[in-house]
């Protein structure tokens, strides 16, 4: 169906907007559905809501039989009947496809098809059910296992399908070209061209292929060649839907007003005996879908958004008496369906309700359906419980069915061979030194790797395959195995190995020697990592960013500034980003843009990293840009940085802004000139015939031409007024302060240009290389321009001259007849036309290098993105107390210092430029770069809660006074409760131990902070529930005290908040300088995504902890020291942040304000020993005492 013209309502359910959808049961859902259902107070069941059994049904007039909740909350895209099964399939606006048995609309299965699109058409088969998306088309078992996987180009934009027969299939959508698909070898076998573009609805009868357009349009077409056989111009706006049946076609659509589209009464009819238009059908309801149910006639049932249906026959009139309504949960019906058996009517709505009309009390779907296979019941239950923890239980104790056939594991002798390892090699070193004594030979150790490890290779080309010698030195073997190109061993895709203990025994350290801070990797989306690192590293980007603050939740200026803020506070140690990739994934413009990856793509390297970091580099820009214009400075936020942008501009314009000219002039004369401006640029290439001739180009000719473009287009002539042919040329009015250049190196034309053109600029630095060295007076300009250090009279190698075509510097000037020169610099120039400030005064400025990110092609790892940085004076002055300028090479977490040729050189092999960052010379001294903090005192004081159901009885805290804002050195009580919301990828090894691959996504769901001193100390000041927009697959109830539905907007009774604000509320508290008191403080901080000084965190984790000893858990050490009995059933965060503060509070008496150590020592001695007795389990006495009978528990309940 054609969503182009309905009413404006749908738009807020477009695909990309659904990830902010919360899957809860809205208020205002019919009451019949909520029959025979238990709705827990605390939450809302989400399974299918049936209606009540006696539902009294007329024969041969249609009534609501059913209502069922497929997703809730998210709206319904599709449905459809079975054509082989009692069973109707639905697919939502989220990608999730849910089926139900039979008409009591029984849930029969139920998985997500797509983790982005919405689903846009199913299709039942034999085996199977195809699911159609934006660009990928899946055919999977109707238990929701996947039987092929079909991707399109991501350019399509696919809305139909119709299968012609049992295995070919035909695919449209806004294109100009129709796909015909086997079902049998999975490949394309036709392309067909379409003249009008746009084939959103696809019919067949056995004459014509029907094929209806977003113009209006329908056209017939032959069967056997698809040729157009005749065409109906239907509406002048658009088609909505239309239906073939016997000789006749009907079509509802929209017609062109004066305001706009608007919904046409009238059905069109026509005759496919005369191929003519019959008299127009005017109706009651505004249709949107229309489908014939023929029985004993040829009747037509027309259906409105608002739910109304009305019958009629095509060729007569139309009566309001057979109007009848349906009752949608949403405000819009989404999807209409009609059985094979025409007994049976679906209807789909936009709160994910799905409604079934039928004319008798036992309808069937199809005439003839095959019986439903049904999972068998398990048997799981009735079996013994076994304890995989005793390492003596018999694995004899599991059932397993007698039986005389071959097992599986079974493997013939014919088919096996065994295959013994072969011991590695003896180093050469230790046969050369070894000396014998007897039959035993003694050798000392070379040193060249860690004691008892011996690598064992199984394969024999593993062994070598990271040698040089694995490169084929023939130029043929090199193109036809472009994989054995070797990938330095720094560049390569970096990953983090998890233990037991997670990543706290991981050595960062040996990736990163230096003090800046990497950027871990196993995030999703955090391919960009290259490029937060790129904008870090821009003085004037980084400060402006600090001090942006608003009030939008996710806002990706706000959030950036955090993560700077981060970056800016550690030493050495990577950082996450967190919660800058999860507003990252809320935008919906990212998913539009295809940003999203998934993480199926994400891992094996399908997405194109090159053009992917591309489109983000663009977006990320747009989109700072557009925050900073939107920022209001609030009173709660007032001084946020607006001393740096106008009321007209934002910072990021200033800085990234190029002001144009675009001139249009027509073969008639006639020129038109309008302004715009750019934030970045993209390279545009000579063509490639002259490529061939290895003609030169320099870097600054083809920037040149990439800035100024000129080309031939067709466009609108208000002269001639009609499209003409143009000449578009592009000049500059102002050029920005950072130039940012997209080098589109998408295809194996642009890498054979930058390789030629490295050629070229080689030989010609070698000649003139040998013609200095010839000379002995030589100029230093001439080392200079060679790339030589300053000031250092050394001949670069011949290695260092290789793959390099890009210029460290290059000048721009604005002539007086809007023209711009470019032009390769060198620091020699200087002598001959004079520093480059003073001529800034006529137009003339001088760019640097400051940044290129590459995509690193490995076929074995996928690929990555780096980045190489040139890091400025005012970094290495925080960082490390020096004042220089360094290259670095930027791979996630490992950062290494390089040298500056190789920032530039460009093996096109393996190491792709994709980005590159230009600033002006002097660039920091044009903007103020001081951070004002913009985070306020008034985000402690109290705020309004998300939840609707929140009552002040319910409220767990008392938010600060003003007299109470904490100090320096303020204790505060801190703990966090967390959720997951995906689970953790790991792997079991041959001898049983298990490896984590990915570790557990987390999400903090609830923050509580509790007063460390006063009169009021121990009772809370934060309760947070933070409200989350992602799905959440495990609450950990029994660990976190979170509930399905406590972080739920519409049914949750917590203080409910989001975590933007929240997270402004710690970090005040951190820049305040308060010291958190907390127990395991070190993944709260992470999870949450702060980074606080050491000095500011007492971890009693730590506290009670000694070396090379097990970590002591909260339950025991409160029980040991307090006798308390805490976390009985579920953790609570205001008890466990309670009892850290007593238990710090008791850490200052046991060891006298830490000044008597050894007298601590034997506390904790005594505590281990106790510990091992116990097992480390508290044991249940009766009349134990607890936090709830402590006096400062009375003492919240008074206030």
């Amino acid at each position: 169906m054609n969503f182009e013209g309905l009413d404006p309502g749908l738009a807020e359910y477009a695909p990309t907007m659904h990830s902010a959808l919360d899957p809860v049961l809205d208020a205002h859902l019919n009451p019949s559905l909520l029959q025979n259902v238990e709705l827990d107070p605390e939450g809302v069941a989400l399974e299918a809501l049936p209606v009540q059994e006696s539902v009294h049904i007329m024969e041969g007039v249609y009534s609501e039989l059913h209502s069922v909740v497929a997703e809730v909350g998210v709206p319904v895209s599709v449905s459809h009947f079975d054509l082989h099964e009692e069973m109707l399939w639905v697919g939502s606006h989220g990608g999730h496809a849910t089926s139900f048995f039979g008409p009591a609309l029984e849930r029969y299965s139920s998985f997500q098809v797509n983790g982005s699109d919405d689903i846009r058409q199913i299709q039942s088969l034999e085996n199977g059910i195809l699911f159609l998306t934006k660009n990928n088309l899946k055919y999977m078992a109707r238990g929701g296992l996947i039987i092929f996987d079909y991707l399109l180009d991501e350019n399509e934009d696919m809305h139909s399908l119709l299968l012609t027969d049992s295995s070919t299939l035909l695919i449209g959508g806004l294109q100009n070209h129709i796909l015909e698909l086997d079902l049998n070898t999975v490949q394309e076998t036709q392309k067909y061209a379409v003249e009008t573009p746009g084939v959103t609805i696809m019919r067949q009868t056995n004459r014509f292929f029907f094929c209806g357009h977003t113009s209006g349009k329908v056209s017939l077409r032959d069967l056997r060649t698809f040729k157009v056989e005749h065409e109906f111009d239907a509406f002048s706006g658009s088609l909505s839907d239309f239906d073939v049946h016997g000789n006749l076609l009907a079509a509802c659509g929209f017609s062109s007003r004066l305001t706009g589209l608007a919904c046409d009464r009238f059905l069109k009819v026509y005759d496919l005996r005369m191929m003519r238009a019959i008299t127009p059908l005017q109706v009651h309801v505004d249709p949107a879908f229309l489908r014939f149910i023929p029985t004993y006639t040829s009747r037509l049932a027309i259906i409105s958004q608002s739910g109304q249906c009305q019958f009629c026959e095509p060729t007569g009139l139309a009566n309001p008496a057979d109007i009848f309504h349906v009752n949608p949960v949403g405000p819009l019906l989404m999807t209409f369906d009609v059985s094979a058996s025409k007994q049976a009517l679906a209807f789909g709505d936009s709160e994910g309700c799905v409604h079934l009309w039928t004319d008798s009390p036992e309808p069937s779907f199809n005439p003839y359906s095959r019986e439903t296979e049904f999972a068998l019941p398990c048997l799981v239950d009735s079996l013994p419980p076994l304890d995989w923890s005793q390492d003596l239980l018999p694995l004899s104790l599991i059932p397993v069915p007698l039986t005389t056939d071959t097992l599986l594991s079974d493997w013939p002798a014919a088919n096996s061979a065994p295959a013994p390892r072969r011991a590695p090699p003896v180093d050469a070193e230790i046969l050369r030194t070894m000396k014998k004594v007897g039959f035993i030979g003694y050798a000392p150790n070379p040193r060249t790797r860690l004691r008892n490890q011996i690598p064992y290779r199984l394969k024999e080309s593993d062994s070598e395959f990271d040698s040089f010698s694995q490169v084929t030195e023939s130029p043929i073997g090199r193109e036809e195995e472009p994989h054995l190109h070797m990938v330095s061993k720094k560049y390569r895709k970096v990953t983090i190995k998890y233990s037991k203990l997670g990543l706290e025994d991981f050595d960062f350290k040996h990736y990163n020697k230096t003090l800046f801070a990497g950027l871990e990797p196993h995030i999703p989306n955090a391919y960009c990592n290259c490029m937060i690192q790129v904008l870090y590293f821009l003085e004037p980007v980084r400060c402006l960013i600090q001090n942006h603050l608003c009030q939008k939740e996710f806002c990706l200026a706000c959030e950036l500034g955090f993560l700077f803020h981060m970056l800016d506070l550690s030493r050495g140690d990577p950082c996450q980003g967190n919660n800058f990739l999860r507003a990252f994934r809320t935008i919906p413009e990212a998913s539009a843009l295809g940003l999203i990856l998934a993480d199926s793509d994400e891992a094996s390297g399908k997405g194109n990293l090159a053009r992917l970091i591309q489109r983000w580099n663009r977006f990320i820009l747009t989109q700072l840009h557009q925050d900073m214009q939107e920022l209001e400075v609030p009173q709660a936020y007032r001084g946020a940085g607006g001393s740096f942008c106008s009321s007209g501009d934002s910072v990021i314009g200033q800085l990234f802004s190029c002001e144009m000219e675009n001139c249009s002039l027509c073969r008639c004369g006639s020129e038109t000139v309008r302004a715009s401006s750019t934030l970045l640029f993209t390279l545009s290439y000579p063509d490639g015939s002259n490529n061939k001739t290895g003609k030169n180009y320099d870097f600054a000719q083809v920037l040149k031409r990439s800035i100024c473009l000129e080309q031939n287009t067709q466009a609108w002539c208000d002269n001639c007024e009609k499209y003409q042919p143009t000449i578009q040329t592009r000049n500059i009015r102002h050029l920005p302060d950072i130039l940012v250049i997209n080098c589109e190196v998408n295809s194996s034309k642009e890498a054979d240009f930058w390789r030629m053109q490295a050629e070229v600029a080689f030989k010609m630095a070698v000649k003139k290389r040998g013609e200095i060295s010839k000379n002995k007076e030589f100029a230093l300009a001439d080392w200079k321009e060679l790339g030589s250090p300053e000031g250092v009279l050394v001949c670069p190698s011949i290695e260092e001259l290789k793959n390099i075509w890009l210029p460290f510097s290059i000048r721009m000037k604005m002539t007086k007849n809007k023209g711009l020169d470019v032009c390769n610099w060198t620091d020699g120039d200087e002598v001959q036309w004079g520093p480059a400030r003073a001529e800034e005064e006529h137009g003339v400025y001088v760019y640097d290098l400051m940044a290129t990110v590459v995509h690193i092609l490995d076929s074995r790892t996928g690929g990555s993105l780096v980045a190489h940085i040139k890091v400025g004076e005012t970094y290495h002055q925080r960082k490390e107390g020096v004042t220089h300028q360094q290259w670095y090479l930027f791979n996630d977490f490992l950062i290494e210092p390089i040298d500056k040729h190789e920032a530039v050189q460009f093996d096109m092999n393996w190491k792709v430029p994709a980005i590159l960052y230009y600033i002006k010379r002097n660039l920091n001294s044009r903007y103020n770069l001081n951070i004002k903090n913009p985070i306020e005192a008034s985000v402690l004081l109290a705020e309004a809660s998300l939840a609707r159901k929140q009552r002040k009885t319910h409220t767990t805290f008392i938010p600060l006074m003003l007299n109470e804002m904490p100090q320096v050195g303020d204790l505060v009580g801190l703990d966090a409760e967390f959720v997951t919301l995906n689970e953790e990828e790991a792997e079991l090894r041959s001898d049983g131990t298990k490896s984590t691959i990915k570790p557990s996504q987390m999400s903090v769901a609830r923050i509580t902070c509790v007063r460390g001193q006063g009169p009021n100390e121990g009772i809370p000041f934060i309760d947070d529930y933070i409200s989350t927009q992602e799905q959440v697959v495990d609450y950990l109830t029994q660990y976190s005290g979170i509930k399905p539905g406590d972080l739920d907007a519409k049914i949750s009774s917590k203080h409910l908040t989001t975590l933007k604000s929240t997270y402004l509320k710690l970090r005040f508290l951190i820049d305040i300088g308060v010291k958190f008191v907390g127990h395991g403080l070190q993944k709260d901080f992470r999870v949450i995504n702060l980074m606080v000084p050491k000095d500011q965190v007492l971890d009693t984790v730590y506290l009670f902890h000694m070396p090379r000893k097990r970590m002591i858990s909260l339950r025991f050490l409160a029980w040991y020291f307090l006798d308390l009995k805490i976390q009985g059933e579920t953790h609570d965060s205001i008890e466990d942040a309670r009892t850290a503060l007593q238990l710090y509070r008791k850490y200052l008496e046991l060891s006298k304000n830490g000044t008597e150590p050894e007298s601590f020592h034997k506390v904790l001695k005594g505590l281990y020993e106790k510990g091992r007795k116990m097992d480390w389990k508290v044991p249940e006495p009766e009349g134990q005492t607890s936090p709830k009978n402590a006096a400062v528990f009375s003492s919240v309940l008074a206030l």
